[in-house]
């Protein structure tokens, strides 16, 4: 049985509604099939606290995958799919006004770390009706970059990473839980042909 996780994340800057947790939202609804147990959670936008949440998510529920979703604040209507995360450059403050010791998040962990999941295997052979799709090896070293690296490192490189895009009239949270849905399912396909 797969567990999978998807946290996303809370209000922050300009956005008080934030794309990526009503995106996951929808993704619940629709589930991902009768073997997944899906379990959402929304991180908060503070560095140390979703640490500690996603060391708490690898450590207990030990999941297959666990996919991080995170808004995007570009006016472009696109889904991004994260390759990797990076380790040190974390200079901006988090919702507390905090950045991590050293601006870093694991002090002698690797610069950067690959997902298990091949980004662009998957772009190749997913597409969305209505949006575009593209390839990514750099989250933007803020929370959402963080926690992938984070995740990445506890996980083994289980972990991956999609940016969403804020909502609008032709981007609407069903639409993005539709899109999540499509390319979730395409990830545990490969986490599959991984395995065997």
């Amino acid at each position: 049985n797969l567990l999978s996780f998807f946290p996303g994340f809370g209000p922050f800057r300009q956005y008080l509604v934030n794309s990526s947790w009503e995106a996951v939202k929808e993704l619940s609804k629709r589930g991902l099939g009768e073997n997944i147990d899906l379990q959402i959670m929304q991180l908060p936008v503070v560095y140390q606290k979703a640490k500690e949440q996603v060391c708490k998510i690898w450590t207990t529920l030990q999941p297959l995958l666990t996919v991080h979703v995170g808004l995007a604040s570009s006016t472009t209507a696109l889904i991004i799919l994260e390759q990797c995360g990076k380790n040190k450059g974390y200079q901006e403050r988090d919702a507390c006004g905090f950045h991590p010791e050293g601006a870093c998040c694991v002090l002698d962990g690797p610069e950067k770390i690959e997902s298990a999941i091949n980004m662009k295997t998957l772009w190749k052979n997913v597409s969305v009706e209505g949006i575009d799709i593209i390839l990514s090896r750099d989250a933007g070293r803020y929370i959402c970059d963080y926690t992938y690296y984070t995740s990445l490192y506890y996980g083994n490189g289980r972990a991956a990473f999609i940016h969403v895009p804020p909502l609008s009239e032709s981007v609407t949270a069903e639409f993005l839980g539709k899109a999540l849905q499509t390319i979730i399912l395409a990830m545990l396909e490969q986490c599959g042909e991984q395995r065997e």
